[in-house]
């Protein structure tokens, strides 16, 4: 599904459109996460792990495009893809149908700005629309700027999965698990 369009005014007076990615924005997409995996450890792809192969994200895009429950919060500034959100169904049987996965990257020159905010209230608000009951999303243990923005948001810490990931320097970073529950009235 599409989300209604919106925009958000940035602190450096630039205007962010927030729209749903489709499959015509696949390449935008595709240059989005690579540059992104190359700009910090904090995205679970690594640059090394090869050109994102750009059907496969336009098949994706358009798979999102036609949910009825599954969409995409982008943030574009002019022409440029500079934040990429997805919210998606846990899986499509019967005992998931209340849970959502989120992940989100922005480009390191847009964080700090409100933006992820921004884009995780839209995001927040369009799934509970969606009939989702909880959304849920793993975050690197290190990533503190990441964690503070999504308790902000109302997700709480629900587990671990430790030595998630392994870095290019041998050392280990846990995942952090967390949820944000969906109570009568408003996002718990």
């Amino acid at each position: 599904m599409k989300i209604t369009e919106q925009k958000y005014l940035l602190p450096n007076g630039e205007e962010a459109i927030i729209r749903s990615a489709g499959s015509e924005d696949a390449m935008k997409v595709k240059l989005h996460r690579e540059l992104t995996a190359a700009e910090t450890h904090f995205m679970a792809r690594e640059p090394e792990d090869g050109p994102m192969n750009l059907e496969r994200i336009a098949e994706g895009l358009k798979s999102v495009e036609d949910s009825e429950r599954d969409f995409m919060v982008s943030a574009f500034v002019g022409d440029e893809l500079v934040g990429d959100l997805g919210v998606t169904l846990v899986r499509p049987h019967v005992k998931y149908l209340h849970r959502a996965y989120l992940g989100m990257s922005i480009k390191e020159k847009y964080t700090g700005m409100g933006l992820g905010s921004f884009m995780m209230k839209v995001a927040l608000d369009q799934a509970k629309k969606n009939g989702f009951e909880q959304v849920e999303l793993g975050v690197f243990s290190d990533n503190d700027r990441a964690r503070h923005m999504y308790e902000k948001m109302g997700f709480k810490e629900f587990g671990m999965n430790p030595r998630a990931f392994k870095l290019k320097d041998g050392t280990y970073r846990d995942e952090i698990i967390m949820v944000n529950f969906f109570e009568q009235g408003g996002l718990s």
